[in-house]
């Protein structure tokens, strides 16, 4: 039983990567997730936005931000601008806006595929958490730490967990999948 639970917060940790690898995502709408990739060069060291300003959706459709530092809003403005996310900042002076474009239906597309292979990866993660914690069960039984039937248990209730996280990860998915094709 123990072996399950050693392995339940790697499946535990996979899952929490995945949500908050897929946040990134664009949908079309404003998402502050968006700028967490986005380091800004400041006091000598590079650090992200949301730890220099603070980050606003005053609309569904586009981010406001008001760095603390009001120096810092040319380095904030070149780091967006910097980045591979296509945002275009408005620089109003005490503040930055961000006004996220419409998506093209091509667009989404691109963008559901890029999330089915995020749970294609999350998926071979978990199935090798799964794996892993089989091996452990085999070894366990072979070394007369517990009984066949034993065994068995073990490795049913395994598969079960696996399962759930399976299908864990295709509710969150389609949900993702749902708002990216919303428009």
């Amino acid at each position: 039983m123990s072996i399950i639970n050693n392995h339940q917060k790697d499946f535990d940790k996979a899952v929490e990567h995945f949500i908050s690898d897929i946040a990134a995502l664009k949908t079309g709408r404003a998402n502050p997730a968006v700028l967490d990739s986005i380091k800004v060069e400041s006091y000598g060291t590079f650090l992200p936005i949301n730890q220099l300003a603070s980050i606003a959706v005053p609309e569904p459709r586009s981010i406001l931000i008001q760095p603390w530092d009001k120096s810092l809003i040319n380095n904030i403005d070149k780091a967006i601008q910097g980045s591979d996310l296509g945002l275009s900042p408005t620089n109003e002076g005490d503040t930055i806006r961000i006004v996220i474009p419409p998506m093209t239906e091509e667009a989404r597309k691109e963008i559901v595929k890029s999330l089915h292979k995020k749970m294609e990866e999350v998926r071979i993660v978990i199935r090798s958490v799964r794996d892993e914690a089989k091996e452990e069960i085999l070894a366990a039984e072979k070394n007369k730490k517990f009984g066949e039937d034993e065994k068995y248990n073990l490795i049913e209730k395994l598969d079960k967990i696996t399962g759930d996280y399976n299908n864990k990860i295709k509710e969150i998915g389609e949900k993702k999948e749902k708002e990216i094709m919303t428009v």
